[in-house]
C-alpha cells in the first residue's frame, strides 16, 4: 500500500477529553474522557458527554471509569474499549486498519507507558504508531514554527498535566511536566469550600465554578456564585456564596507549582535560547490557558510577552495535522525503519 494511500489519524488522548483527527475530514470526536459501566453484565453503558452528565448521579450498580489520568493510561482494558467504542461510534472502526497513528502524550511518559499507548493502537490494526510530546503538537497548533533554530517556551496547561518546554530548531530542547493543572484546580477548590464552609460539593460543581469565577488577576465583573452541596456535618443539603477573590486565591497557590517548575526550565536553559525567550516570549496552550488573567499572571512575574494560543481545546490535534507533511517525508526516507511497510500489528518488536 503507498504511504499516501494510509489514513492518517492523530488522537488527543487527554485526561479531561479525547480528540481524534482524521486526514481529509478533520477533527471527528471530541467528548470527555469517561465511561459507564454496568457492575452486574460487566458492560459499557455510557461513553463521553453522556457518561459525563451521569457523574455523581449514579448507583452502586454503575461504576465511573477514566482510563486516562494525570496524562497516561492507567486502565488499558478500558481505554481499548474507549477506542473502539469511538470510531464504532463514528462508523470509521475500519479506517484503523493500515493507518498511520500519531498519538500525543506527555512529556515524562516512561517509554513502557509509551509502548502502552502504541499496543492499543496495534490491537485495533494500525500500521504505523508514532508517539510525540503532546507539547510539541501544541506548538505547532499554536502556529508557532519550530523548525527555526529559535527559542520557544510552550504552557500546555491541560486536564491531568501541565508540560512546559523549550523547543528550537524542530524538536523539544527541555521539557518539563508536573501533575497540577484542571483537574487539580478543581479538587483544591472543593477542599477550601469544604474547610471554610463545610459543604461537600462535586467535580462538576467545582468545575462550573472555575470557570465561572475563575481568573489568576483582578478583572471587571467579578461577582459571587450561588453554590450547593451537602452539609459535612448535618448532612443535609447546604448553599454556600462563593466569591472570585476566594477561587482566584486557591488558583494563584496551585499555580505556584508551575511557575516552580518554569523557573527550574529556564534556569537549565542554554544562554543563546534564553535571549530567543525574552523576544518570543511564552506561548500558553491547553483548556487551563482560559483561565482569565492567565497572561498578566505569567507576565508580572517573568517580565516577558505571553500569547494564548488561537486554539487551547483543539491545538494538539491541529498541530498533528501540521506534523503529517513532516511524517510522510519521514516514512519515505525510512526514518521509521527499512520495513515500515511490513509492520506486524501488534509486535512490541515493531513498536516506534
Amino acid at each position: 500500500m503507498k504511504f499516501e494511500d494510509r489514513t492518517f489519524i492523530a488522537l488527543d488522548l487527554g485526561t479531561s477529553n479525547i480528540l481524534a483527527f482524521v486526514g481529509k475530514q478533520g477533527i471527528v470526536y471530541d467528548e470527555p474522557s469517561i465511561m459507564a459501566y454496568d457492575n452486574i453484565t460487566n458492560t459499557l453503558t455510557a461513553l463521553g458527554r453522556e457518561a459525563y452528565d451521569m457523574l455523581g448521579k449514579t448507583h452502586d450498580d454503575i461504576r465511573m471509569v477514566v482510563p486516562i489520568r494525570d496524562g497516561v493510561i492507567t486502565d488499558l482494558d478500558a481505554a481499548k474499549d474507549m477506542l473502539k467504542h469511538v470510531f464504532s461510534k463514528l462508523k470509521m472502526l475500519n479506517d484503523w486498519k493500515n493507518s498511520i497513528i500519531l498519538l500525543a502524550c506527555p512529556s515524562e511518559v516512561t517509554e513502557l507507558e509509551r509502548d502502552a499507548l502504541k499496543q492499543v493502537a496495534y490491537d485495533m490494526g494500525a500500521e504505523i504508531v508514532i508517539v510525540e510530546e503532546e507539547v510539541k503538537m501544541a506548538a505547532l497548533g499554536a502556529g508557532i514554527s519550530i523548525d527555526m533554530p529559535k527559542g520557544h517556551v510552550v504552557i500546555d496547561i491541560g486536564g491531568g498535566t501541565t508540560d512546559i518546554a523549550i523547543i528550537s530548531a524542530g524538536d523539544v530542547v527541555i521539557s518539563r511536566s508536573v501533575k497540577v493543572a484542571g483537574n487539580a484546580f478543581d479538587e483544591e477548590i472543593k477542599k477550601y469550600i469544604r474547610s471554610e464552609y463545610n459543604v461537600t460539593i462535586g467535580e462538576r460543581t467545582a468545575e462550573n465554578i472555575k470557570m465561572e469565577l475563575g481568573s489568576l488577576a483582578k478583572y471587571k465583573g467579578e461577582r459571587t456564585m450561588s453554590v450547593f452541596g451537602r452539609d459535612i456535618v448535618s448532612g443535609l443539603p447546604k448553599e454556600a456564596i462563593i466569591s472570585s477573590e476566594e477561587i482566584r486565591n486557591v488558583l494563584v497557590n496551585s499555580f505556584s507549582r508551575i511557575t516552580d517548575l518554569l523557573i527550574e526550565l529556564m534556569e537549565n536553559t542554554p544562554p543563546e535560547l534564553a535571549g530567543d525567550i525574552i523576544g518570543n516570549g511564552f506561548m500558553i496552550c491547553g483548556g487551563g490557558s482560559k483561565i482569565r488573567g492567565i497572561k498578566e499572571y505569567f507576565t508580572g512575574i517573568f517580565s516577558v510577552p505571553c500569547k494564548i494560543s488561537p486554539n487551547p481545546l483543539t491545538g494538539v490535534v491541529e498541530g498533528a495535522k501540521v506534523f503529517q507533511k513532516t511524517i510522510n517525508k519521514r516514512i519515505e526516507n525510512d526514518y521509521y525503519g527499512k520495513n515500515a511497510k511490513d509492520v506486524k500489528k501488534g509486535s512490541q518488536s515493531n513498536l516506534i
